[in-house]
């Protein structure tokens, strides 16, 4: 079987290629180029790692592609990206990113070339599963919960999966340097990468800053009115968010040892762009125990159960919450909390699992 690996020059890549290679199956290392706007920052890291790739795939002995993809994640993503931004809300691109790029165009490539699979480092897994006579194609947790990336791939539908491979899903990250490194693949020890999908570790606000205008407006307390400051632009603010406020020594309410609580962003007033504070972490504005998702996606291709107890990630980081999906119509689901989540936050995407099994989800509005 041809499988076409993509390789980001990472170890998590890197090992992927070589275990498929190990298991005997036709590999060909493909390398995605899908940033070229100052390439020769020095946050883009593309060079680096094409070399690095080159020399992996040198080692294990596979042929290798370069392709570019520039133009289609700057149309697919990017320009999502920003509207999003401009809008208010907190995108999160590696999520189209995948679905777009690395499972569309990607995939698309590598059938060109011949290809019965396409495989990646992603740490997730794709179970077979026959369900009233018919075959589907199940998204499951990583085996290492520390790594587990399935969140970021909640968008894939049936055809994708069918064609993906994720040889990491039962591996921990520390089994896959150890790998690495006994294999001579000089990327064992290589940090993993982080900031935006493609476009590297860049300071966020400067970045955005060359797309999106400052438009400055004023920092209010949510529960008096009262002007704090003044912000410049609110696509510069998550909800949540309590650095770079510029707002800390005012006084307000005080915790037990005397000292004055954080503020923290609670509300966006688009229209009037005012930026909203509430002090202290706990505060009743930042804690909800209901959300509404839209653009949802169901792997499975059909709605899940209303009123079944399933757990869902509000975000990336945090640990699975018991909830239950009270509707789901007009391209909505309301999804009920059985705790208070902190900080739910508009553009981010909502994950729903039933045990291991990722069931999709949709973006918080």
């Amino acid at each position: 079987m041809k499988v076409v690996v993509g390789m980001s020059g990472g170890v998590d890549s890197s090992v992927t290629a070589l275990l498929l290679k190990q298991q005997g199956y036709e590999v060909t290392g493909l390398f995605m180029k899908n940033w070229e706007d100052d390439d020769d920052s020095d946050y883009c890291s593309t060079r680096q790692d094409l070399v690095d790739v080159a020399s992996v795939c040198d080692v294990v002995g596979i042929d290798l592609e370069v392709v570019n993809f520039s133009a289609e994640y700057k149309d697919r993503v990017f320009a999502d990206f920003l509207r999003e931004y401009e809008a208010g809300r907190t995108p999160n691109p590696d999520i189209l990113c995948n679905s777009e790029i690395k499972f569309r165009c990607f995939l698309d490539h590598a059938m060109q070339l011949g290809a019965e699979r396409i495989a990646t480092g992603h740490y997730a897994q794709v179970r077979e599963w026959t369900n009233d006579g018919r075959t589907e194609y199940q998204l499951l947790k990583a085996e290492d919960g520390t790594k587990d990336q399935s969140y970021f791939l909640y968008r894939l539908n049936q055809a994708q999966l069918a064609k993906t491979m994720f040889p990491l899903g039962a591996l921990y990250k520390r089994e896959v340097r150890r790998i690495a490194e006994q294999a001579g693949l000089h990327v064992a020890a290589k940090k993993d990468s982080t900031g935006i999908c493609f476009i590297g570790e860049r300071p966020f606000r400067e970045f955005l800053m060359r797309y999106l205008p400052t438009k400055p407006g004023e920092i209010r307390s949510l529960d008096d009115e009262r002007v704090l400051g003044e912000h410049q632009g609110l696509m510069y603010h998550t909800i949540g968010q309590r650095k770079g406020l510029h707002i800390g020594g005012l006084k307000g309410n005080q915790d037990e040892a005397g000292e004055h609580d954080a503020w923290y962003v609670a509300k966006k007033d688009i229209k009037a762009n005012v930026l909203y504070v509430v002090q202290g972490h706990d505060h009743p504005a930042l804690l909800r125990d209901r959300l509404v998702a839209t653009d949802l996606n169901w792997i499975a291709g059909r709605d899940p159960h209303t009123n079944w107890v399933y757990t869902a990630k509000p975000r990336y980081r945090t640990p699975d919450q018991p909830c239950e999906i009270d509707r789901i119509a007009d391209g909505r689901a309301e999804i009920a909390f059985a705790q208070p989540q902190w900080a739910l936050t508009p553009g981010q995407s909502v994950v729903v699992y039933e045990s291991k099994v990722c069931l999709g989800g949709g973006v918080i509005v």
